[in-house]
């Protein structure tokens, strides 16, 4: 089993997100030693849990984590700082989307190549497209690094409460959610709709798209599925904890 510290504050929000980082990085949706997860720990949103600066998530462990305060304009003159684009990008989403307990970023290869199309628009072709549909936003104006004003730019598109995921033109992904699992498992479904998206356009053959209707009434159905992102999660920490790894610790 996983070598657990029990006094570390925030553990089990701590040990979610390394979890998270450890199954990014084992499907190759981690991008070297960039992109990050944020978590919110307060009431409105502005403490969050962030991966610190340029560590590999597959060596990410719970006690890594940095506390991180959106309010605090001395973040990254400490000698534990977060990356400037982390700080830039999630301390604006925690700072003006109190809806966004969670957030994370990533490149992943399918969501960057949708997100490079000049039609960036996920159409709904099977169940999980149909996941999507009305429920992300596509940003069309980027504007280099997500330093301080990008990443104030990029929080005020989730404006719809809806909008759960930010198509990064020219960039990747961003996925908002409730919680580590919510969050997580959103952004493994949109990866994979991603996915089967771009591999049904290669074939050059016309797409069958659903109905609005049915596209919708499956994303419903899908909201509302119970407790399959607790569940998502709760399976690949119980594989890591089969393999000794280290992640809580």
């Amino acid at each position: 089993m996983s070598q657990t510290i029990t006094n570390l504050p925030h553990k089990s929000e701590r040990t979610d997100m390394a979890a998270a980082f450890r199954w990014t990085a084992r499907l190759n949706m981690h991008e070297s030693v960039a992109n990050h997860f944020s978590l919110a720990i307060n009431d409105d949103g502005t403490q969050f849990l962030m991966n610190p600066n340029q560590m590999h998530f597959s060596r990410i462990k719970a006690s890594d984590m940095l506390l991180v305060d959106a309010n605090d304009p001395e973040t990254l003159k400490g000698p534990n700082a977060p990356d400037p684009t982390a700080w830039g990008l999630h301390g604006a989403i925690h700072r003006f989307c109190p809806q966004a307990r969670c957030a994370m970023h990533v490149h992943s290869i399918h969501a960057t190549v949708l997100a490079s199309l000049a039609d960036s628009r996920l159409l709904p072709i099977d169940q999980n497209t149909a996941m999507f549909f009305n429920r992300y936003v596509i940003d069309e104006q980027y504007g280099g690094l997500a330093f301080e004003e990008e990443g104030a730019r990029c929080a005020q598109l989730f404006a719809n409460p809806q909008h759960k995921v930010m198509i990064m033109g020219n960039h990747g992904v961003l996925v908002i959610g409730d919680s580590v699992a919510d969050t997580f498992n959103r952004m493994y479904y949109f990866e994979r709709a991603a996915e089967t998206y771009i591999r049904a356009l290669q074939t050059g053959q016309p797409l069958r798209i659903l109905s609005d209707e049915i596209a919708e009434k499956t994303a419903c159905e899908l909201d509302e599925y119970p407790e399959q992102s607790e569940r998502h999660l709760s399976e690949l920490k119980a594989i890591l904890d089969a393999e000794a790894s280290d992640y809580a610790a």
